[in-house]
């Protein structure tokens, strides 16, 4: 493989300093930041997460709570204990863990969550905000694509960008993300006909549609950007991509890994949003006054 890496860790790594530094100003005002992670499964993936992201709080001095409902918690349980933690102004962040119980839904149950405090764009309304280019939190892996390449300084005006993947967790909000950073984005998902036709015309393939070594050589251009936000289980358990990574490496300019790549980038910009709150209509986040004063 001779493609760049862009890996995650060092992106994650800058914004979990810049969070660290406020959020110590912010509690010595008393101006506390807590999310709420409410989870009803017993899945163990998700509880590794959720103890992720528990350790990076913990780093940076963001409380997180975990309400944990069980796996036979019904909608409606589900639906109050995310609105009551809407309605608690000790909380600024709230998360809905998947998978949820059989029968439930995230489409259903994520309008249960304040739009200020949807910190993962789970919220249907907050993905009709993203649409219409007003305030939100778009989800965070989508918003993780364009952090890790605003960090490794590849620019997306103009650019032609060809999103595999049409979920509304990655792929749909991610067209809009690009979008509204002057790409022309083509979308084309598992199904699409003549797949690597579709991707070989990009200058950024983004891999987001959940299977397995889906992208290929064949799939790539020379000299192009590859980011694999997929995230699969191989037969041994080990986690792997939707990207043939080390054949794609050797065609592509440069590729981002999995694990270590947007994964690392999507829990720092969880805390972020918790941190920091909305964005204004520009996309930016702006520190809560005084703090970070002595960066």
């Amino acid at each position: 493989m001779s493609a760049r890496i862009l890996s995650g860790r060092p992106v994650a790594a800058a914004l979990q300093a810049r969070l660290a530094a406020d959020v110590e100003e912010l509690n010595r005002r008393g101006e506390h930041r807590q999310l709420v992670i409410v989870t009803a499964t017993e899945d163990p993936s998700s509880a590794s997460y959720v103890r992720t992201l528990q350790r990076f709080g913990a780093k940076i001095g963001v409380t997180v709570t975990v309400a944990d409902l069980g796996p036979a918690a019904s909608a409606d349980r589900i639906r109050s204990t995310l609105q009551a933690a809407g309605a608690n102004e000790d909380v600024h962040g709230i998360m809905l863990q998947t998978p949820l119980p059989e029968g439930t839904a995230l489409a259903d149950l994520g309008g249960a969550i304040a739009i200020g405090k949807d910190v993962d764009g789970a919220n249907p309304a907050s993905l009709a905000r993203l649409l219409a280019g007003d305030p939100c939190f778009a989800p965070a892996t989508a918003a993780a694509v364009v952090e890790l390449l605003d960090h490794y300084g590849i620019g997306l005006a103009g650019r032609q960008v060809a999103v595999v993947g049409r979920s509304l967790v990655v792929g749909k909000p991610l067209l809009h993300l690009l979008l509204n950073r002057d790409a022309t984005v083509t979308a084309a998902h598992s199904k699409t006909a003549d797949l690597a036709a579709a991707t070989r015309s990009a200058e950024v393939v983004v891999a987001a549609a959940g299977r397995a070594g889906l992208i290929g050589p064949a799939h790539v251009a020379p000299g192009s950007v590859v980011i694999d936000v997929g995230t699969n289980f191989d037969t041994a358990g080990e986690l792997v991509g939707d990207v043939q990574a080390d054949a794609v490496g050797t065609v592509a300019a440069a590729l981002s890994p999995v694990p270590g790549g947007v994964g690392a980038v999507t829990t720092a910009l969880l805390f972020r949003n918790t941190v920091y709150g909305l964005p204004h209509a520009s996309g930016t986040q702006a520190l809560p006054a005084a703090a970070g004063a002595a960066r």
